[in-house]
């Protein structure tokens, strides 16, 4: 820019190099243009960009040294010489070629990744190829660009067609089909498939987008598909990108349940289509109307959640549509709906009683601003749009803590883990002023990922035991603290709430809360110091005590502390301070020594302790994954809270629950929210018995507890199966936990599994020796999600990493000797610090990876090519859960090669469901 010193400065010493840049044949210009700059994402100017084959490369280094400067051109200008190299591009560029070049190709890749070298060598002799056909190719190397794609490992290749993404899911070791499928893009006139990541990305870049969610193995959505396909030029012509999705559980989170469905998206808004889909002439009619459209859209329920998740400011009127008040304001408020376009202002509206309830609306119609999900209530006129306007721009350029309902309040909890709120009365001048005050940390609060809100309601205060406002209490995962010191002081609050959210601190409460947090958790520890000053003697036993509040949250019991006295006058507590833990409301007094920590951690996380004579203890999910890793023999009753029927079974269960205990064996019950997901029951409430973590599940009559007695009995005493049977969330357990781990995978409609798990019972004692712990799995649905589709499989797990068996399943020794030479190699391995760190493992359930995975197979099996299974861990960030990708790859060697292959395959550094 003109104006600008040190570009006028960076231009002078760049005209010392103009004619070496002619004789290279680098044709050298200049530009003021700051639009286009912004355009091509290149920050802060000035800058210089060398153009090689219309890929931008940015000089990031200083401009003033033009010995520097004329030596990258060099170099880049001999690269550029070589015409089969594929360009390696960062993420910035990467974003202005997708936006400005209709056919690109990106190679997404590692380049420590032995894989990615071999597929990058390949492509680097179709690079011309695509080049003769206005095919740009360019590959970059950015796990976190790959993660916003839905990359889950590399190497991938996806085709930008106008911005829309395609992915390339079949061999990447074969460049002429890779070439084949590219040509073949450029002709076909397809709606493309996208990712979940993908179509997210396209969302919340305001693109308009017609969305097409469909079942792959549903007749009428391959009918529908074959019409839609006849206006893909129209919509582009149109300006609207067309793609389809064949993902349930993404399709439900834009309420979604009957298939096929067409959503179009405008500014991340969307509207569903009615009609019928099978006249695409009416379709294509109808998204027409939507790009001329000016209406502020109306959206349900689920749409509003959908958007307000994935958008970062939303505007939104609550309305009732047969009220004139609300179609006179809505009139109104039509007129700056295309404003709040231009200032990326998502603006809808919904008529829903019960939703405006949900957020505490009392009168219609309201008007809510929702900055990243955070409510701000509109109190002006709003028959005036100029001023609506005005406050919209105003909030989303101004970051300012928002005015929110008690159920609000409560919506704000259960999305963010940290959340602060004011109570205040905004008719006290005083407490005016303290909000201006704290106003002056709103930012820094934001970026802690601190949400604070203000509360204007004096009852709702009361519930917390406040009496006098203003009052600052800070939620960590719903538990509250109240802060003590002087709101005044902004720099003093600041510090106080980054305290309590990375230190361990036992939150202090009123009686209110108390009651509340005794109330609502199984278990929760209460130090009642009295009057306590600080320096005096329970103060320093609180400070010790501080030592083991992060072990206590690890097994799910809450640890609080109160100078208030009413609810220890309640319990009869008499000596203060005084130690009391509460199971399931029912109180335990500590005798022992407050000044030692570690007696007091003990006694708590004693079994003794957590247990209350006569009753069967609730747990929350953590205290039960501690009792399911410590005890050989458990019973666990899985129920909902509500349930009145789970009510009466628990009566008579605690008839038996004397008798589980002399054989020592352990009996608990639970009703977290999705208990039933995260230890894969199909129903509740359910019976189960676990044996060292492997699980049986009861189906006799719940209602029956003498047969139930008998069963338990039976199970205690009845010796277990050689090779243990898991389910989903054992097998995970196991995988995170079991060092070295051989899972056989098989079904029970397979002729050969029988027999093949009679001959690895024979090794099960000499895996047992080497350390190698051995299960079976009959889950075919967690099979197809990790890439298995013929039975039986062998997958070894080396700390997590899957590994896949390609040999004879019949020939029982060598399967043993396999997993021997893994274990030897690991240990050798480890012996000399070679060995990498663990990545966790979580589960999830990617159903549209096993359709595209079956799908794929069967196509291979058709064209004569045999089925195999590969396990394929993705590229992870270390130290983070990962999702497992799967694919499927080519013939399996033969059973005399699978030795000699398995010993060239080396471990990938994680994997994971």
């Amino acid at each position: 820019k003109p104006e600008c010193k040190k570009c006028i400065k960076a231009l002078q010493e760049l005209e010392n190099i103009d004619d070496e840049a002619d004789q290279l044949d680098i044709g050298f210009v200049k530009i003021h243009d700051e639009d286009l700059a912004e355009e091509y994402n290149l920050g802060p100017l000035p800058k210089l960009v060398y153009y090689r084959h219309q890929t931008p490369i940015v000089y990031e280094h200083e401009l003033q040294r033009e010995e520097d400067v004329l030596e990258w051109l060099v170099e880049n200008k001999a690269t550029g010489d070589d015409d089969d190299v594929i360009e390696e591009v960062n993420a910035k560029t990467l974003k202005t070629l997708i936006q400005n070049i209709d056919n690109l190709v990106v190679l997404f890749f590692d380049d420590e990744d032995e894989e990615s070298e071999s597929v990058l060598q390949e492509l680097e002799n179709i690079d011309d190829d695509c080049a003769k056909h206005g095919i740009q190719f360019v590959r970059i190397d950015d796990p976190k660009v790959s993660k916003e794609y839905g990359i889950d490992e590399v190497p991938a290749i996806v085709y930008f067609e106008k911005q829309i993404p395609n992915v390339y899911d079949d061999d990447l070791s074969d460049e002429e089909e890779i070439l084949e499928w590219l040509l073949s893009q450029l002709e076909k006139d397809e709606i493309e498939d996208v990712t979940d990541e993908m179509l997210d990305k396209l969302i919340k870049e305001g693109k308009s987008i017609a969305v097409l969610f469909y079942d792959n193995n549903d007749k009428k959505s391959e009918k529908v598909l074959n019409e839609l396909e006849n206006i893909d030029d129209e919509c582009d012509q149109l300006g609207i990108n067309f793609v389809k999705m064949d993902d349930i559980e993404e399709a439900k989170d834009y309420g979604v349940t009957k298939f096929p469905k067409l959503v179009y998206f405008e500014q991340g808004i969307p509207t569903v289509y009615e009609g019928s889909l099978e006249q695409e002439e009416d379709v294509l009619e109808w998204l027409e109307r939507q790009t001329s459209s000016d209406e502020i859209e109306d959206v349900t329920d689920e749409m509003l959640d959908m958007i307000i998740e994935k958008m970062q400011h939303v505007a939104v009127l609550f309305y009732d549509k047969d009220s004139k008040t609300s179609q006179k304001v809505l009139a109104e408020l039509e007129n700056i709906d295309d404003e709040c376009d231009q200032n990326d202002i998502a603006f809808v509206k919904i008529d829903d009683d019960n939703e405006a309830k949900e957020w505490g609306i009392e009168e219609l119609p309201t008007m809510i601003l929702f900055e990243r999900g955070i409510p701000h209530i509109y109190e002006g006129d709003l028959l005036k749009e100029e001023e609506l306007l005005g406050w919209l721009v105003h909030q989303k350029r101004h970051s300012e803590i928002p005015e929110i309902t008690d159920e609000m309040k409560d919506k704000l909890m259960q999305m963010y883990d940290h959340v602060a709120i004011i109570f205040y009365d905004k008719d006290d001048k005083q407490d005016i002023r303290v909000l201006n005050e704290l106003e002056n940390i709103d930012d820094e609060l934001e970026k802690e990922e601190i949400v604070i809100a203000r509360l204007d309601n004096a009852e709702e205060a009361r519930e917390y035991g406040l009496d006098h406002l203003p009052a600052l209490v800070y939620f960590e995962n719903e538990i509250p603290a109240i802060y003590e010191g002087d709101l005044m002081n902004e720099e003093e609050v600041l510090e106080w709430l980054k305290l309590q959210k990375y230190s361990a601190t036992i939150e202090e409460v009123t009686d209110e809360i108390l009651q509340d947090l005794i109330e609502d958790h199984e278990y929760v520890c209460v130090y009642f110091s009295g009057a306590c000053e600080e320096g005096e003697k329970c103060d320093k036993i609180l400070d010790d005590l501080e030592n083991i509040d992060d072990e206590l949250d690890e097994a799910g019991i809450i640890f609080v502390t109160t100078e208030d006295m009413v609810t220890a006058k309640k319990y009869n507590i008499k000596n203060i301070p005084s130690l009391v833990f509460f199971r399931n409301k029912d109180p335990l007094i500590f005798s022992g020594d407050l000044n030692d920590e570690d007696e007091v951690l003990a006694w708590l996380t004693d079994e003794e302790t957590l247990e209350i004579p006569g009753k069967i203890e609730e747990v929350n999910i953590k205290m039960l994954e501690k009792i399911l890793s410590e005890n050989e023999h458990i019973v666990v009753f899985f129920y909902h809270d509500d349930d009145k029927k789970a009510q009466k079974i628990i009566a008579e269960l605690e008839n038996i629950d004397d008798e589980c205990e002399e054989k020592d064996i352990d009996f608990v019950k639970t009703s977290d929210d999705d208990i039933d997901k995260e230890y894969d029951l199909e129903n509740l409430p359910a019976l189960v018995f676990y044996r060292n973590k492997f699980r049986t599940i009861y189906t006799g009559d719940m209602m029956k507890e003498e047969e139930i007695l008998e069963w338990v009995l039976e199970q205690y005493n009845t010796k277990p199966e050689i090779i243990e049977s898991v389910d989903r969330k054992t097998l995970q357990v196991l995988v995170n936990e079991v060092e070295h781990l051989a899972v056989l995978f098989y079904d029970d409609d397979c002729e050969t599994c029988p027999k093949i798990l009679e001959k690895l019972e024979t090794i099960d004692d000499d895996t047992d020796k080497h350390h190698i712990q051995f299960v079976k799995a009959n889950d075919e649905k967690l099979a197809h999600e990790i890439g298995i589709f013929s039975f039986p499989a062998l997958v070894y797990y080396e700390t997590g990493v899957p590994i896949m068996y390609d040999g004879n399943l019949k020939n029982e020794k060598r399967i043993l000797q396999w997993l021997i030479d893994h274990k030897r190699r690991y240990d050798i391995k480890q012996k000399y610090g070679l060995t990498r760190e663990r990545v966790p493992v979580v589960f999830s359930d990617p159903e549209e990876e096993a359709r595209q995975a079956l799908l794929l197979a069967e196509a291979r099996a058709r064209s004569g090519v045999p089925e195999r299974s590969i396990l394929r861990p993705s590229t992870v960030v270390p130290g983070s859960p990962h999702s497992l990708s799967t694919r499927l790859g080519n013939a399996p060697p033969s059973a005399s090669t699978a030795k000699e292959e398995d010993s060239k395959s080396k471990p990938h550094e994680s994997c994971s469901f």
